[in-house]
């Protein structure tokens, strides 16, 4: 016998702009691609080829899907708003809803134009108000959206932030990097307190995502975790407190010894990402953020695994959601379920890992829908696992 989730629990798949759309040509991220191992070129088309991918998660039986609106392309140049660009996402928008799809929208996933980029960045003075003027050119696509994160993993926007200036990929777990700059998390935080109070003017309800690093102390390390994981998780989730939810992201799993964060352990099983395999992170994540955020809501919205095996991303997958069934058993307040990724994407200056649900051929960006997918889509449909 199966195990039922909630009456209503919303079940979709991710993507984010840069990663699937093509040519996001005033970026800062495109502008560095020529010192990364790959580009994002034409992605995988899906500026043009949204509606067919739309089509895929209605028809896999899943209810809601999860795109970013890109901020270098609706505004090329400081000030200069393109009305067809914002047509164009108010258009995924609407197809959302003719398909009976949920729409989930990021305003900030990871890119920014690249004139920001040039005039200071996050560090800017005006950066919070950039951004609050971004929303806001937003705003009037957003009729019918009820979930609109703001900021999508502002802790990795701040522990890559170097990474990126530099043209370099980081490798490794994100919660093994070094501590971020603390006045680009303040920034940060400043950035989405501004989105929210625009947003919540015009009845939007908002929250950002965070990614969950699942720290573990080690040989009694506990006061050593923690140090190790303010700056780089909890200060991101302590301010989102009030929010009208938040997006929990979780992957894997960090160590943290005496001397701070530990290799994965020899001989565990790696995704191709070469990270853990660790499919208990997310009800772990969710344990945490439901325990530091009493009262907030939880929307998972990224979940998922790097591999060449389809069969792996279910046994992965189905780990996981037998823990998150567990977790929201126990009183954790969860609305719903994310995959990552529906496609598989160009990962920031790699094609390797795959995340997808869906193949997409190079070059002809045929769409090949995985046995996974469809594994999915009938514990959507059922809504049991």
């Amino acid at each position: 016998m199966g195990i039922s989730f909630p009456e209503g629990f919303l079940w979709g798949a991710a993507g984010s702009a840069h990663q699937i759309e093509g040519n996001n040509v005033a970026s800062d991220l495109w502008a560095l691609e020529s010192r990364l191992p790959e580009r994002s070129g034409d992605a995988c088309d899906s500026y043009h080829r949204w509606p067919e991918d739309l089509d895929i998660v209605r028809d896999l039986g899943l209810g809601a899907y999860r795109f970013s609106v890109e901020w270098a392309r609706i505004e090329p140049v400081e000030g200069e708003v393109s009305r067809a660009q914002l047509a164009h996402y108010r258009r995924i928008v609407d197809g959302c809803l003719e398909r009976g799809l949920v729409p989930v929208v990021t305003l900030h996933h990871f890119t920014s134009p690249l004139w920001f980029q040039r005039e200071g960045g996050w560090l800017a003075d005006a950066a919070v108000d950039r951004f609050r003027r971004y929303v806001r050119a937003v705003l009037p696509i957003l009729d019918g959206v009820p979930w609109v994160c703001t900021i999508n993993e502002p802790n990795m926007v701040a522990m890559t932030a170097k990474a990126i200036k530099e043209g370099r990929r980081e490798e490794g777990v994100a919660g093994a990097m070094a501590a971020p700059d603390q006045a680009l998390a303040d920034a940060l935080i400043a950035a989405h307190r501004a989105a929210r109070e625009e947003l919540g003017a015009a009845g939007l309800r908002s929250g950002w995502t965070i990614a969950n690093q699942n720290f573990e102390a080690v040989d009694g390390a506990r006061a050593e975790r923690d140090a190790w994981a303010w700056p780089r998780e909890e200060q991101f989730l302590e301010a989102a407190k009030g929010d009208d939810f938040v997006g929990v992201q979780a992957y894997t799993r960090v160590r943290i010894g005496r001397d701070g964060a530990l290799p994965v352990p020899d001989g565990a099983r790696r995704t191709l990402m070469g990270w853990e395999f660790y499919p208990e992170a997310l009800a772990d994540a969710v344990r945490h953020t439901a325990r530091l955020l009493p009262g907030v809501p939880i929307l998972v919205t990224e979940n998922g695994v790097a591999t060449a095996d389809d069969a792996e991303r279910v046994e992965y997958t189905r780990a996981a959601l037998a823990g998150l069934h567990a977790a929201i058993a126990e009183g954790a307040d969860v609305r719903g379920y994310l995959h990552w990724s529906l496609l598989d994407n160009y990962e920031w200056g790699s094609w390797a890992p795959t995340f997808g649900l869906v193949e997409v051929d190079r070059e002809t960006f045929a769409r090949t829908v995985k046995p996974s997918a469809r594994w999915l889509g009938d514990v959507a449909r059922a809504n049991a696992l």
